[in-house]
């Protein structure tokens, strides 16, 4: 069984989930804009973590936090990978690349996390992972700076207004 990880911008979620069937869904996007759970999806498999796309705490603004990486952590080692899991931000370049990184190391642990990074560049010329969402999954994964490293490694993406879906296998 091969099971893929589906990354795309909030504009894409509806045509990727018609597309693919993902199974999984994961929404990362401040609260004031959080969507409902898509057609299709059962509610226990969206998860909505409310956040804005800062790399620092921020007044008036919701920083990436423990909670945020532990839940995704947890949604996804629970992912059974009969069908994709589809994860979306607003522009599918940041939080959603970021959290992607976060869950193909968590999915594979003993992968090279400097592989895990330049597989993601490949696949995704204008991938930028928040660097907040990274260090808080380095951290809970115990990868001792090696994520954070990897990702530095592969340099900002380019620029873009919103990324374009992509996607890459569960396994690696």
């Amino acid at each position: 069984m091969t099971a893929h990880i589906h990354v795309c911008p909030l504009n894409a979620v509806d045509r990727l989930i018609a597309e693919h069937g993902p199974s999984h869904v994961v929404t990362l996007i401040n609260w004031e804009l959080m969507i409902e759970t898509p057609a299709g999806i059962a509610p226990e498999n969206h998860l909505k973590l409310g956040m804005n796309d800062i790399a620092a705490p921020a007044d008036g603004f919701i920083a990436p936090g423990d909670r945020h990486i532990a839940d995704l952590l947890r949604f996804t080692l629970a992912w059974d990978r009969r069908q994709p899991m589809l994860i979306h931000c607003w522009a599918g370049i940041s939080r959603s690349t970021a959290a992607a990184f976060v869950a193909l190391c968590a999915l594979n642990p003993d992968a090279d996390e400097l592989a895990v990074a330049r597989r993601l560049r490949g696949a995704s010329p204008e991938a930028t992972p928040n660097a907040r969402i990274v260090a808080l999954g380095d951290g809970a994964l115990g990868r001792q700076g090696r994520m954070v490293e990897a990702i530095a490694a592969i340099g900002r993406g380019e620029l873009a207004i919103a990324g374009r879906p992509f996607v890459l296998p569960a396994a690696l």
